[in-house]
């Protein structure tokens, strides 16, 4: 036998949930833009976020205030109150009359009973007051009517939620001025919705969100509110869940989070990517050859033997229907040499990489720091997912620079207070990464918006402002210059990649380019990853000779 148990609802029993990989793919937006983890927790429960695999808006605490304040207004023009306790006031009125009528015929108009009886009435005709107050008065009276003393009783069932009403018109009353006049039954619906409103309105400014009812905010707002609400309320819990948060006061990002942000920034970086587009990495040996399954070549004297099984058969099967039309096919195949199809290889080299991040204020405009974090983090999961021999660094600089964990990119910022730019100590802190994790083709990646304008002359920091409009750092380029030159003596290259096109940084990493022989590339924030992922894996490859 089958037993269904039902249950009060209580938003558990909803038939979505927040993806964890949608949730965390959301906070990263938020990450890129510059926020920490808990300012981006924050801002998403505040301010909605978007699930881009449910094409879906996610309304955040401030979206359902407004939707409550608006649903409140609405009801506030569409009805007025005055005349919503009349129907109360008549019934009892006809009440009373049948029960004067009934004093009178038992005992006398001239009776102590019947002045009793019209002393209580006639205080009630007196003043206009409260038709609970007139109930009030009669809640002891003996019924003479047995019909209206029925009818009283069914009356004064209704006395709490009256004065509730009547409490509402007094407090409230004015603020209702719409054309409709809302009778009892639809003021009392007013007042409860109104009151719910409120309740969960206070509940949402003070961050109580497991208090509010998605059954209660669903007959409210609607279907897209109740969902909300259990998405905003659930998304670090389901973070946690998922493996992606730390749990405790203070939340963190967990490795798994970080390599999915990584493989989500790679994701689309390479989504902008053609295929094909690729350059010549000029090494003096091959290096460590890595197949490519998705491409073959016949066989040729000489060449590794890693054998396309399907692709040879195939093609075995294709000559015999060539030779011999007609004729079915033999088993087993008989296969020639020029049947053999082998996977092409890609020779690459280990390589140390560092990529400059440039943190200066000027870099949160334009999109140009959510753009270079993202290819930051991508590049680290390529390289340690496709070239796990090769070593990459992250260095930001600012007035200073400073190498950055790759488990603290996600939240890394530009230094809101800091307007210079020491690509000089870039370069140094570069240098003693290189230095460590020595290779034969080391490599720094500078992703800048600005010239330089901070130096170091031996320990002792300075800065410079430019000289004028489009001028120039010129002892801040100078000694830069100088480290430019010291990298490429170690045989470091240095390729650049500008967010800005302004004369004086074209004018700069020219120079810089002229002594390095490195590459420069100017790009939007849009193309930057296209452009910085082609280049380094042009690096990696040498074409097949």
């Amino acid at each position: 036998m089958k037993v269904f148990r039902y249950q009060r609802w209580d938003g558990s029993q909803i038939e979505f949930s927040l993806d964890p990989k949608e949730a965390l793919d959301a906070v990263s937006d938020f990450l890129m833009e510059g926020m920490s983890l808990q300012e981006a927790l924050e801002a998403m429960r505040e301010y909605g976020f978007d699930l881009a695999g449910r094409e879906m808006r996610v309304m955040g605490v401030q979206d359902l205030l407004r939707e409550l304040r608006d649903h409140a207004r609405a009801l506030e023009q569409q009805y007025h109150l005055r005349e919503s306790t009349d129907p109360l006031r008549e019934r009892l009125d006809e009440i009373l009359d049948r029960e004067q009528g009934a004093v009178r015929e038992a005992h006398g108009h001239e009776s102590s009973r019947h002045n009793d009886f019209m002393n209580r009435r006639h205080a009630e005709a007196e003043t206009p007051e409260p038709v609970s107050a007139a109930l009030e008065r009669f809640r002891d009276w003996d019924f003479e009517d047995e019909e209206a003393g029925v009818a009283f009783r069914e009356l004064l069932e209704e006395l709490d939620r009256l004065r509730a009403l009547e409490e509402f018109q007094q407090e409230r009353g004015e603020r209702f001025q719409g054309p409709e006049a809302a009778d009892y039954e639809t003021a009392q619906e007013i007042r409860e919705r109104m009151v719910a409103m409120e309740a969960m309105a206070q509940a949402l400014q003070s961050g109580d969100l497991p208090s509010i009812d998605p059954d209660t905010l669903r007959d409210l707002l609607g279907s897209d509110a109740a969902e909300s609400l259990i998405l905003i309320r659930d998304l670090e819990s389901s973070l946690e869940r998922a493996g992606y948060l730390r749990e405790g006061s203070d939340p963190q990002l967990t490795p798994k989070a970080i390599r999915r942000l990584g493989a989500g920034a790679l994701a689309e970086v390479y989504g902008a990517l053609h295929r094909g587009r690729s350059g010549n990495h000029d090494v003096d040996s091959r290096g460590v050859a890595l197949p490519r399954p998705d491409e073959t070549r016949p066989f040729e004297f000489g060449d590794v033997l890693d054998v396309d099984v399907v692709k040879t058969v195939l093609g075995a099967a294709r000559r015999h229907a060539r030779e011999r039309p007609g004729e079915p096919q033999p088993l087993p195949i008989e296969l020639s040499i020029d049947d053999f199809q082998v996977r092409e290889r890609d020779y690459s080299t280990q390589a140390t990489t560092v990529l400059l991040l440039d943190m200066s204020w000027s870099m949160s405009w334009e999109g140009r720091f959510a753009a270079a974090k993202r290819v930051a983090l991508a590049m680290d999961h390529l390289i340690r997912t496709r070239f796990p021999r090769d070593h990459f660094f992250v260095v930001g600089f600012y007035t200073r620079a400073e190498e950055i964990p790759i488990p603290a990119l996600p939240e890394v910022t530009w230094n809101m207070g800091d307007p210079f730019t020491n690509l000089q100590d870039g370069l140094r802190v570069a240098q003693r990464l290189i230095a460590r994790h020595p290779s034969s083709s080391p490599q720094i990646l500078v992703i800048t918006d600005g010239q330089p304008t901070a130096y170091f002359v031996g320990s002792e920091l300075r800065v410079e402002w430019p000289m004028g409009v489009n001028g120039i750092s010129p002892r801040a380029a100078q000694e830069t210059l100088k480290e430019v030159r010291r990298v490429t003596g170690q045989g470091a290259t240095i390729n650049t990649f500008m967010l800005d096109d302004s004369p004086e940084l074209v004018n700069f990493v020219a120079r810089m380019t002229q002594i390095n022989r490195g590459r420069v590339f100017y790009s939007s924030p849009a193309q930057l990853g296209s452009y910085l992922m082609v280049d380094y894996l042009a690096n990696k490859k040498q074409v097949r000779s």
